[in-house]
């Protein structure tokens, strides 16, 4: 029905064949058309949208109907197809097939010197040969679901059909069969060990090439260079092979065409250049035609398959109309580019990302719907686009403690591979990454710690709670990638409350563990209420506010740690080098001291310089700065103020640990070196860079700080014990008026925590065991009873170190297309590496020798990368890069295709307003408010909903839950939930990002 109006539409489109006589026999029946062009009739049926016509082509219904028929069938995902080229060429030995290109994905061709492949490059066409293959298969024998199990039957029942139904003359055949059958010539990957063997052996790269004889048979068996070929390693495993046959025979009169889909795969021995089972076969040989016009067409041929959605109709397929029906798809989406306008000759370089085929499916079936619109697709994708609210780990049971009940049931299962998917050396750099940090984390909070509460609480307490409470939550909490940390609010609530406690003559560890299990009680109520079901209302608006104050928090105090050693180590700026001469320093003793002592000291000086000293009269000038000092001499001299330059030092072992990081990080996807070892330098980036500026520093033996770890397992302070007592020193009355605080610090530790965990818990990090929302906040609400009896600090989720565990433990597919960008398969989702690295927190005490070497600038770069690393891989950088930007150099993000540029830009200021407003707060008295301002955020972007449209918050944010949209939203994700991730995923990969983890959901 679809052919007839659309001949009726198109009184110029025939359907013949694409052959001379056709067209002649088409052109006397409409000769008051004009004569067609040599393309006009195919031109026609391919196109598969008419302005003329709202029917629906049949090559459309083709092919919808077989794609609907494999969803409804719910096969299995099909296998990769690796793609050979081979043409015949005509040697002084005779004929031989050669290998010329190969595509898994992207195009790989052998140079003309025949001694390396090209670099992947995406696969450019001419129109032509699109056309003379769609009649190649309308003219040749296609043979689909046809059983053999070696390729000499192939060719046997191909020649038979050949013969049957083509008018194939018989005397023919022994010349096919002989030219079919000959042994192909592979140009083989070698490692580069092997090229310099061959190489010092004197071997000539035509034997490294392959099999010298051209007019053997080919191979049953694969060859020994089939099985070693290093390709293999690229190539997934289950994956099939696509053999394409093309080029000139001079004994045939007209093309010889075979299009073959075999029913199962099957390894073909010698014919293909990796050991892989075959699927499809097209041979093409014929008489001498124009330049490379049978190339072109086997590029054709290859180009097809290497499409997904052409595969599928390839796999599915039972007849020669549905392949055509393929080409025409395939036709129906092509994008042109006009002669004189581009350079043919320059290959196209593979891009990052490629859209999702089942994206394209689903566009497809919006499209051939008859009652599908532009409208209702792009109303669907915002809604993709956005927030996936109603997550299993979030729906309410209405039970007391039954979202806790769900958790525990639902990571049970998982418990034993959490310990045993730690096997892999990812996870020992990791492990050694964060624990450096942590270490240097709780030292500087240990010392500030100390400092605010007259050393109640001090290095060893941050120590001792870090360990129990970070070994605690990695063994018994939901997401045991979380590590705990102390954080700036719960310290600057510390030192008020030792404030108050102090003016009032109030015991401070006494008033703080009532308000600690205050706090816990809280939790233990929230936690049976389901209280982190709230979590939905945080959108990317709070977290990424959240996630921005805490990694600038990391930025400011690395830099600020580093500023402050100027004044611990002033630099000389008065040292003129033109003055050397003037410059010494001698030591001047007092009229009367301690003769005594000043001899014993002068004795033990003169013996280690090998020198004999006036024990007498006393010569001062042996003694050391401070040894002056201390027996009461003074220093006389130019230079006695004379310090090295350490500040300057610091700072090159502060920049140079963070440059290095980033540089050794990134180094996974250059260009130098093998895929093995950039990727083992990418995972042990940190580790190497910490080792590089160590030992640069142990080089120089310049006195920089170094990590100081205490060296006695005693409390600080020798006033307090390791057990709290709740009665005795305070009043009665204190232990209820302990609620009122800690109501702000349940605030504050309810707002830290899950925040960090929805950030976490994020669907693009395709975590595979699931989120435990309510044990996480379950533990953390035990842990505040237990260190708070201890009289240890206080521990939530530490955002930047959380994220920067994560990223040390992503997974990437080993095996890729050449010119495809490795995958990102998820997190190594295991309980052991945060176990180990609290393990170690505590047993520092005893690696105190050790840990001394290492500088605390080089630690300080480490916090500055992390800090950089978070602050990166959030949208709103993106956006605040926008700002300094002319329009026509913006990066092509997916919301600035949706919303007006000055929306953005407002979003924008408003987010740099509420992170202000929240910097401000946590650096003043007012940061006891500070949990209520974190509230307020979702109260102010609840608000925004007055200034901006629901359709621009999709995009630039989350849609905040409403109940009357609930249904909708459960009922569009009940219908497009296989499309939802791919959709997500493929709006993402126009997005320029770098190798970190991305924040944002979308």
């Amino acid at each position: 029905m679809s052919q007839a109006k659309a001949a009726e539409a198109y009184k110029d489109c025939p359907t013949e064949d694409l052959d001379p006589q056709a067209e002649l026999r088409s052109n006397s029946s409409r000769a008051d058309w004009g004569p067609p062009s040599r393309n006009s009739v195919v031109i026609c049926q391919a196109v598969g949208r008419s302005i003329f016509t709202s029917s629906t082509s049949s090559a459309a219904e083709r092919v919808s109907l077989m794609l609907k028929q494999e969803e409804e069938g719910e096969e299995a995902s099909h296998p990769v197809l690796f793609i050979q080229l081979s043409e015949l060429f005509s040697t002084l030995e005779g004929l031989e097939w050669r290998e010329t290109a190969r595509w898994i994905k992207f195009e790989e061709k052998v140079e003309d010197g025949g001694e390396r492949w090209s670099k992947p490059h995406v696969t450019t066409l001419s129109l032509h040969s699109l056309f003379e293959l769609r009649t190649c298969l309308r003219k040749g024998a296609v043979l689909l679901g046809l059983e053999a199990r070696s390729f000499k039957q192939i060719v046997e029942k191909v020649i038979e059909t050949q013969i049957e139904k083509h008018g194939l003359q018989p005397e023919l055949t022994k010349k096919l069969r002989y030219v079919l059958l000959l042994r192909p010539q592979h140009h083989t990957t070698r490692s580069q060990l092997q090229v310099l063997l061959e190489m010092g052996l004197g071997s000539c790269s035509d034997k490294a090439r392959g099999p010298s004889d051209p007019g053997g048979e080919v191979l049953e068996m694969p060859a020994k260079e089939q099985l070693k070929n290093c390709f293999r390693k690229k190539i997934p495993a289950g994956t099939e092979v696509a053999n394409i046959l093309v080029g000139e025979a001079s004994f045939l009169e007209k093309p010889f065409i075979a299009f073959v889909r075999l029913e199962d795969s099957v390894f073909l021995g010698g014919l293909t250049e990796v050991a892989f089972p075959s699927r499809f076969l097209f041979i093409l040989l014929g008489p001498r035609v124009k330049v490379k016009a049978y190339h072109e067409i086997g590029r054709a041929v290859a180009t097809l398959l290497t499409d997904e959605l052409f595969q599928r109709i390839a796999r599915k397929a039972q007849s020669t109309e549905d392949l055509i029906a393929g080409i025409d798809e395939f036709l129906d989406e092509l994008t042109i580019l006009p002669p004189g306008k581009w350079d043919p000759t320059i290959r196209i370089a593979p891009p990052k990302c490629l859209p999702s085929p089942q994206k394209r499916i689903s566009m497809h079936f919006r499209e051939w719907s008859p009652h599908s619109n532009g409208n209702v697709s792009a109303l669907e994708e915002r809604h993709l686009h956005g927030h996936p609210h109603a997550s299993e780990e979030l729906k309410r049971t209405g039970r007391l403690f039954g979202g806790l009940i769900k958790d525990i049931q639902r990571k049970a299962p998982w418990y034993c591979s959490d310990f045993y998917d730690v096997l892999n050396l990812q996870c020992f750099s990791a492990t050694l990454y964060i624990y450096l940090a942590t270490v240097t984390n709780a030292i500087t909070f240990g010392g500030m710690l100390g400092d605010a509460t007259d050393n109640m609480q001090g290095v060893l307490e941050s120590f001792l709670g870090t360990a129990i409470a970070g070994a605690f939550f990695c063994l018994c909490s939901g997401q045991p990638l979380t590590i705990l940390s102390s954080t700036g609010p719960v310290l600057v609530f510390e030192r008020l409350l030792f404030s108050f406690s102090r003016d009032y003559s109030l015991d401070y560890l006494e008033f703080r563990l009532w308000i600690g299990l205050w706090v816990a009680f809280f939790g233990l109520i929230l936690v049976a209420t389901e209280a982190s079901y709230l979590v939905q209302y945080f959108t990317r608006f709070t977290e990424e506010g959240f996630c921005a104050l805490i990694s600038f928090i990391f930025i400011y105090d690395a830099v600020k740690k580093m500023l402050s050693l100027a004044e611990h180590f002033p630099i000389n700026w008065a040292y003129k080098i033109s003055d050397v001469p003037l410059y010494s320093c001698t030591c001047h003793g007092p009229e009367r001291g301690n003769f005594s002592l000043l001899n014993e000291t002068l004795s033990l000086a003169a013996h280690s310089f090998g020198q004999q000293a006036d024990l007498e009269s006393g010569n001062w000038s042996l003694l050391t700065k401070d040894e002056c000092v201390q027996l009461g001499g003074h220093l006389v001299g130019k230079s006695c103020n004379y310090v090295p330059d350490i500040t300057f030092m610091s700072f090159i072992l502060f920049v140079g640990t963070f440059l290095c990081s980033m540089m050794l990080k990134s180094f996974k996807t250059s260009r130098y070196f093998p895929t093995m070892l950039r990727r083992l330098v990418g995972d042990f980036a940190i580790i190497l860079a910490i080792l590089i500026f160590c030992g640069i520093d142990a080089g120089l033996g310049l006195e920089t700080p170094k990590l100081i770890v205490p060296s006695e397992f005693k409390p600080t302070n020798p006033t307090r014990g390791w057990v709290v007592f709740p009665f005795g020193a305070n009043p009665w009355w204190v232990y209820l008026v302990s609620s009122v605080p800690a109501l702000l610090v349940i605030i504050l530790i309810f707002m830290d925590q899950q925040i960090t965990a929805v950030i976490l818990n994020r669907k693009e990090y395709k975590l595979q065991k699931g989120a435990g929302f309510h044990l996480d906040f379950f533990c953390v609400s035990l842990l505040m009873i237990l260190t708070s009896v201890m009289g240890l600090p206080w521990y939530v989720s530490a955002t930047v170190i959380s994220l920067a565990h994560m990223d040390s433990l992503k997974k990437e597919s080993t095996t890729c297309a050449p010119g495809e960008q490795p995958k990102f398969l998820g997190i190594r989702e295991q309980r052991v590496t945060g176990l180990m690295v609290f393990l170690l927190t505590g047993l520092s005490v005893f690696l105190a020798p050790v840990l001394k070497f290492i500088p605390m600038p080089v630690l300080y770069g480490i916090f500055l990368y992390m800090g950089v690393s978070a602050l990166s891989s959030i949208q709103l950088t993106d956006r605040l890069q926008l700002l300094l930007m002319p329009a026509k150099h913006q990066p092509d993000f997916i919301y600035l295709r949706h919303v007006p540029l000055r929306k953005v830009h407002l979003f924008t200021f408003i987010q740099i307003l509420c992170l202000a407003v929240l910097w401000i707060l946590k650096s003043t008295e007012a940061a006891i408010i500070f949990p209520l301002m974190l509230l307020a955020l979702v109260g102010i972007r609840k608000a925004m909903e007055c200034i901006f449209s629901l359709h621009d918050l999709a995009w630039l944010d989350d849609i905040i839950p409403e109940k009357d949209r609930k249904e909708e939203e459960e009922e569009l994700k009940r219908k497009q939930d296989l499309d939802e991730s791919d959709s997500e995923e493929s709006e993402r990969m126009y997005q320029e990002k770098g190798p970190e983890i991305n924040i944002s959901v979308n």
